[in-house]
């Protein structure tokens, strides 16, 4: 099977299923560049080049080059969507979603409640998100929790460039409102991604690992760090199963659930804030759910309740690390950290 990009296994997706449904466009700012000018109509394929060769092989009439006003062309996706397109609207940054929130979860995820069941809604909003890319506050946050609160919207995170493709597939071909998240700090990692199209159903989480001693819940790119540190707690002894719930609504609370029943410990890794997060949001389910099968409480690494530092040590600090999760393991296992163990 060959070896592709983060970057590589989105742009194939969006070819693939703009190739099979002539109804799939794709709208946002910069997704080809160079629109208005002299120079090459394909300059760009968006701030990181996930979208670069797609105008030369689909045309203008299905890769629209925005204006900046993310106002604007998210309300007319929305409207696309609603009678009989398939947008995929790239939003760019996350931190973005303040300028058309209102046209998101006060329009496009009510649409099919407000009309009775009728309407469909097939539209995907593609958005970076995340730190680790010196890109500061305004540019780093994982805002993945704010829509998964929205009735209506479905929330992807995709933690490799296989789950991408077959995340992005399943989200262009669904019939709902899709928030599809892409961390900045994966576009070059690397897996292993079939050439043929795949689709990943939502609301079935991964279990990208088994273990005996403790559940580690992991969202995006959390999934990667957390499994670095079950490695690392093997050689000790330790041993992890670690879920990556893959979408965060619908969620699979069932496969989170059974874990923690048979480990009968809980870490959530999450780089979102921790007030009103998923790793609160996990917490609360399994104590209300499961709490009769903990051994110890739960545990949670998070980023601090501040925005995301510029200051490059101050970021490496910010973001869930693997000592982090390896200490809240050996937390929950009644260890210590790995300084008292060491």
């Amino acid at each position: 099977m060959p070896m592709k990009s983060y970057r590589e296994a989105i742009n194939e997706a969006l070819v693939q299923e703009m190739e099979r449904d002539e109804r799939v466009i794709l709208m946002g700012e910069d997704i080809s560049g160079g629109t208005g000018g002299n120079g090459d109509q394909d300059a760009w394929g968006g701030p990181l080049g996930v979208t670069k060769g797609l105008r030369p092989k689909f045309g203008p009439d299905r890769v629209l080059d925005t204006h900046l006003a993310e106002i604007s062309f998210v309300g007319a996706a929305a409207g696309a969507a609603a009678t009989g397109l398939r947008p995929v609207v790239e939003l760019m940054f996350v931190d973005f979603m303040g300028v058309c929130f209102d046209q998101i979860f006060n329009q496009a995820a009510k649409f099919r409640y407000m009309f009775g069941g009728k309407a469909v809604t097939p539209m995907v909003v593609r958005m970076m998100y995340g730190a680790g890319f010196r890109a500061a506050s305004q540019h780093s946050q994982c805002l993945y929790p704010m829509f998964t609160h929205i009735p209506g919207l479905k929330v992807a995170l995709p933690s490799n460039a296989y789950e991408a493709k077959g995340l992005l597939t399943q989200a262009i071909r669904d019939d709902d409102p899709v928030m599809f998240f892409e961390h900045k700090m994966l576009y070059d990692e690397t897996a292993e991604v079939p050439d043929e199209p795949y689709a990943i159903p939502f609301g079935e989480a991964n279990v990208t690992r088994e273990g005996d001693d403790v559940t580690v819940v992991a969202f995006g790119r959390m999934v990667n760090i957390a499994g670095q540190a079950a490695d690392s707690l093997a050689k000790a002894g330790i041993t992890c199963t670690v879920v990556d719930p893959r979408t965060t609504s619908p969620l699979d609370t069932e496969t989170i659930l059974e874990t923690v029943e048979e480990t009968g410990r809980l870490v959530v890794v999450d780089e979102a804030h921790p007030r009103c997060s998923m790793a609160s949001d996990i917490a609360g389910l399994v104590a209300e759910n499961a709490f009769g099968a903990l051994k110890a409480p739960i545990r949670l690494v998070t980023a601090p309740h501040a925005p995301v530092p510029f200051s490059p040590a101050l970021e490496d600090a910010y973001i869930p690390s693997v000592g982090k999760i390896e200490d809240a393991v050996r937390d929950a296992m009644g260890h210590g950290s790995r300084e008292a163990a060491e």
